[in-house]
């Protein structure tokens, strides 16, 4: 899946956070939006899903060939970041029930098969509310990458996540998400790079 940015801006009470961004990620490649606290990566990735609008510019999607009209972007793709919530209340087995109402599986997965690769299956059963929030940032993950969604967005990927967790995230999108368009934003944090990432750094759209 291809999105493209054109001269795309975005302010809040009168201040600049980034302008005149002109970028084309290309479909199946992987890209990293760099930038420190503050800088607008998260703002950029919430504009890219369509969480929020743009003071200037626009954002088009192309899949297969084909313009993809933004009502219907949210099942082209899969995101994740450390501030979205999840139904605590579920189980994970019923909140992956939940999902796929919304979101098929990538093909060939079943919810038993989720629940292993995610590493959770000693727990479940058990409410989301009781998890720590290493244990959700993999839920979160899990139900983005394995989604059948060919864009996906993450934000600090590895944010709560140990050194065994941050591992598990790299082999996640190495044999999971080869077929996706990755972007991730990062606060220059390789161990959150997808593999031989294009890198767009927010510090040069400052004006």
């Amino acid at each position: 899946m291809e999105c493209q940015l054109k001269g795309v801006g975005k302010q809040f009470n009168n201040h600049s956070i980034f302008s005149e961004v002109d970028f084309t990620f290309s479909a199946q490649k992987n890209y990293v939006i760099l930038g420190g606290n503050g800088s607008g990566k998260s703002t950029l990735l919430k504009a890219i899903a369509g969480g929020i609008a743009l003071s200037s510019g626009e954002i088009s999607f192309t899949h297969n060939g084909n313009e993809i009209n933004p009502e219907e972007l949210p099942k082209y793709l899969g995101f994740c970041s450390p501030y979205m919530e999840v139904i605590e209340e579920f189980t994970f087995e019923e909140l992956i029930s939940f999902h796929k109402k919304f979101k098929p599986l990538k093909e060939g997965l079943t919810t038993n098969s989720i629940v292993e690769i995610s590493g959770l299956k000693h727990i479940r059963n058990k409410p989301i509310r009781n998890f720590s929030s290493g244990m959700k940032q993999r839920v979160k993950l899990s139900l983005a990458v394995l989604s059948n969604c060919p864009l996906l967005l993450l934000d600090e990927p590895t944010s709560n996540l140990d050194p065994k967790g941050k591992l598990w995230y790299k082999e996640l999108l190495s044999q999971y998400a080869a077929d996706k368009t990755i972007i991730v934003a990062s606060n220059f944090l390789e161990e959150e790079f997808p593999e031989h990432p294009v890198f767009l750094d927010l510090a040069n759209y400052k004006h």
